[in-house]
């Protein structure tokens, strides 16, 4: 096994055992299980980190070009966002959930190829760092949003404390979701000399912008909050899971290289 892979492989086991303290916590309420799986996760955050650092360093470019290195970006930035849920507000079902999404990805680049492979021609530029970058720090938070909705709409009661978590880790990633938006503008004039061409990715991409800006909209606007707002949260996701996922697999277009 190469460092590269051990370094992997240990940010998969503490993503996991994070997942496993955080649940645990949920029905033995003990400090030292909920001061392990803090750990855990900041050990993941840690080694995911380095990790990346290194296949950078590997490959001679940032390893942002292709799913697996996606999917690696995608786990990290969840790691941060939840050891900020649970500093700020220590909400450990959250953060077991939060654990899970991360363990899902790490789960999901798994099963692809690891071969460090050449840039495209249209991937060398700069915007590559920012546009992705942007991009993942929106979709981390909105999928923390996105769990905190999930567990307001089969609570059997409405938390105002939870629909308020979600309102603000919807807006954080709603901004960064715009920013990506706008760096993939510019970055696509600069590659393919236009700003939009109504690529699949780019359609779904605007497709959930507009479901979060509904989102915000209704909330601030008419008024909506609990399971109702928590609903549409999770319509926003389904739309961000297939600008990610599906966009790839199922439609051809000029982001295909990203499969």
């Amino acid at each position: 096994m190469n460092m590269l892979s051990l370094y992997l492989n240990i940010a998969f086991a503490a993503y996991f055992a994070a997942m496993i303290f955080y649940f645990a916590n949920l029905f033995f309420k003990n400090k030292a299980i909920s001061y392990l799986a803090r750990l855990s996760i900041i050990l993941g955050v840690l080694t995911l980190t380095i990790y990346i650092a290194l296949r950078g360093l590997a490959a001679g470019r940032p390893p942002l070009s292709n799913m697996f290195e996606s999917l690696v970006v995608f786990a990290l930035a969840i790691g941060l966002t939840g050891i900020f849920i649970d500093l700020k507000y220590n909400l450990k079902n959250i953060n077991a959930l939060v654990s899970l999404m991360g363990l899902l990805s790490l789960g999901a680049a798994s099963l692809l190829d690891k071969e460090i492979v050449p840039l495209m021609p249209a991937l060398k530029s700069n915007w590559l760092t920012i546009h992705v970058l942007t991009c993942f720090v929106g979709y981390a938070s909105l999928t923390v949003g996105f769990v905190t909705s999930l567990v307001l709409v089969f609570s059997k009661r409405s938390s105002e404390q939870l629909d308020t978590i979600s309102y603000k880790m919807i807006a954080f990633g709603f901004l960064f979701l715009t920013l990506g938006i706008i760096t993939g503008a510019v970055w696509a004039n600069s590659a393919w000399g236009t700003y939009w061409s109504w690529d699949p990715k780019e359609t779904w991409s605007l497709i959930t912008w507009i479901v979060y800006a509904i989102y915000l909209h209704m909330r601030l606007r008419a008024g909506w909050r609990g399971k109702k707002a928590a609903w549409l949260s999770v319509i926003g996701f389904l739309a961000m899971l297939f600008t990610y996922f599906g966009v790839n697999y199922l439609l051809s277009g000029l982001h295909s290289y990203a499969s």
